[in-house]
Order: C-alpha cells, then structure tokens, then sequence
C-alpha cells in the first residue's frame, strides 16, 4: 500500500507562548523568539509507531527533511522522497507535494499540522484521495483531525488493514483568521471537504459553538468563587482559553483574555495572555487550581487552542486540582459523553484520564469521564 506523508514542521509553534496559531514568516519567528518549540515532527512519529507491525506492507511518499523523510528515516519505513527540497518551507511547498503525491497514486493521505495545514491539503486534493490529520497545530477546529496523535496512528492502521471496509466520509475543514483570533475575535468559516476514514472513537468532530446561557455563567461563577473564598488565601487560579471561562473570571469581577491563559492570585488578576514560561515560573513554588472547559462538538479539555498547558504546567496543577466548567448543552454535545486529553505526553494523559466532576451551575455538578 502506498501512503502520502506530509508535516508541517512549525505547525503548534505558537501555541505555548500564546501566539493563537503558528502561520505566517513573522509569527514562526516570533515564536522561536519567546521560546516556541517544534513540535508537529515528535506527533507525527507518535502516530507512525502504530503502524511498526506493518512496515513491510507500506511504502510511503513524502517531501525531504522535515517535510517527513526524517521522520520516516528514524523509524525505518521505506518511502519515495518527492518535490523540492528547500531549507525554510512555507504553504505553496505542502500543497505542491499533495498533488505530486495524487500523482503518485497514493492511497492514503497522512499529514501533521492544524486547520491552516488542513486548508493547505484541501486547496491541493479536495476528494480526490482519502486522508487522515494528525493534530500537531495550535487551533484544529476541523474535523479531519485525529483526536490525537496516536488515535491518528490507529486510523490509520485500520485503513491498512481494511481500506475497503472503513466508511469514508466528506469532513469539515475548517479555519479562522489569526489576526483576528490575536484581537480576540473567532471567526470560523467552512473552506471545504476532506474525504476522511471515520472510525467511532477515534476521529474528531468539528468544534461547535455550544455556548452558556447568561444564568449558567452566573452560576458557574458563583460555584468558583465560592470554592475560592473556601480555598487557601495564597492559592493561585489558572483560568483556561475560552469564552466560558472568559466570562466567568469576567463575572469574578476581572477582564481576562478570552483566547489566552489568566492567573488569578491574591484577588489580582497578575498574569493576562500568558506564555507557557511565565505561567511555570509563577506558579512552581504555589498552591494552584485550574478552570478549564471543554471544547464544543469535540471535549477537549487540554491539547486545542491551550498549549500554554504544557505538561510540566499540568503536571505542577495535578488532576485533583482541575476544575471543569461547562454548560449543559456544550457537555451533551459532545461525541459519546467523553472528555478528551491531548497534551503530547501519553504518560501525562494517562495520569489525566478518569472522573472528573464537572461544574454545570451553582451547586450543580455532573460527573465525566476524561479519556487521553
């Protein structure tokens, strides 16, 4: 069988150090500046692994260096290295080596990245090949996305396994503008169609809105300040990206950043928009909870649009000291009632995994399983 290997080597660059996203010359530099690490090589070798038992039934065709023939190289898959071979890659260089690998006759697919790679891929292919993403990016809205790196290893050896057998469908891509997503402003908009192998469990859906009711802020914010004047005085609260904890640190009295990571200490608000580093640095020698919510259509809690929380940051903070908020309607729309965890450390997401109870309303609290 022959397989198409793309990686967008800066994809998830900008995530840790708050950047919202990684396109863009100036972003990728920025990043490496504030201390953003390549990621989306060390993802797509954690998906490859799962296909080990098949590298002999395999052949891959992939662009030079980090692009995916070092990747492949490491593991020891045969492949076909085609295109250019150019030490700084930009989007033209992922949509040239999709279509040199329809070409090719490939029969699948695979690439690393987020919603602007995904884009990337449509613009080169559309339905023309089935294909399968393995989230490396900051912001994966789309749902032709793993729901993390090794479930896309999964996908993809059942398509080796069975390519006739799997349900194929037309998924979601899906994107936003990132300079308007670095003001604060989400827009999302529907670009296309991906055919995408959809197994239960594995792949994500495309994030949905699931918004809270005014009542429902109101509540949760009450529940959390509640559990803070209970709490010790010299806790610090690390409040998560998104709109509903947005809004209930906005309740708490505090104007946070609605897609950055905020800390709460000494009832100040000392860190708005924080990098992975400044967050570590303030909070490794404290007390600490962390609010979080679950991404809408898909029930992330870590791994989309929050890589400021990093696993040395979750690790500190501890499952016993994450707090969950979420509306009803985002809880009951999301795939098969399961909280999901993607913090590119398995260990980690293991340690993760498990019941949580989640803050609903003022004294309401339902109780989820979180699966890494």
């Amino acid at each position: 069988m022959k397989l198409g290997l793309i990686i967008n080597p800066v994809a998830g660059i900008g995530g840790s150090v708050g950047l919202k996203g990684s396109d863009g010359e100036e972003v990728q530099k920025l990043a490496l500046e504030k201390g953003g690490t390549y990621q989306a090589n060390k993802k797509a070798k954690i998906a490859l692994n799962q296909i080990k038992d098949y590298i002999d039934k395999v052949t891959f065709i992939t662009g030079f260096g980090e692009m995916g023939e070092n990747a492949l190289k490491e593991l020891g898959f045969s492949y076909k290295v085609v295109g250019e071979n150019k030490e700084k890659t930009t989007f033209e260089d992922t949509e040239n080596l999709a279509k040199e690998m329809v070409k090719e006759n490939i029969d699948l697919l695979v690439f690393a990245g987020g919603d602007g790679t995904a884009r990337n891929i449509f613009n080169a292919v559309e339905l023309s090949v089935p294909c399968v993403g393995i989230p490396a990016g900051v912001k994966i809205h789309s749902a032709v996305y793993a729901n993390n790196p090794k479930d896309a290893g999964l996908v993809i050896k059942e398509f080796i396994k069975n390519p006739k057998d799997l349900k194929i469908e037309n998924s979601e891509v899906m994107d936003i503008d990132e300079d308007k997503f670095r003001q604060n402003i989400v827009e999302a908009k529907l670009y296309g169609y991906l055919q995408v192998p959809r197994i239960q469990n594995l792949m994500q859906g495309s994030k949905s809105p699931g918004s809270s009711s005014e009542d429902e802020i109101e509540g949760m914010s009450a529940e959390i300040e509640d559990r803070i004047k209970a709490g010790n005085e010299d806790t610090c609260y690390i409040f998560g990206t998104g709109g509903t904890t947005y809004a209930i640190l906005k309740d708490l009295g505090f104007e946070g950043s609605l897609l950055g990571v905020d800390i709460l200490y000494k009832n100040e608000l000392v860190i708005k928009d924080g990098t992975e580093g400044e967050i570590y640095d303030f909070i490794k020698d404290k007390e600490v909870k962390l609010i979080v919510t679950a991404i809408g259509g898909q029930g992330h809690i870590f791994g989309r649009g929050n890589q400021q929380l990093s696993p040395r940051v979750l690790r500190k903070v501890g499952k016993d000291n994450i707090w969950i908020v979420a509306s009803h309607s985002k809880l009951y729309g999301i795939p098969d009632s399961f909280l999901r965890i993607d913090t590119s450390d398995e260990e980690l997401d293991k340690e993760l995994s498990g019941y949580y109870k989640v803050i609903m309303d003022w004294k309401r609290i339902i109780v989820y399983k979180a699966q890494g």
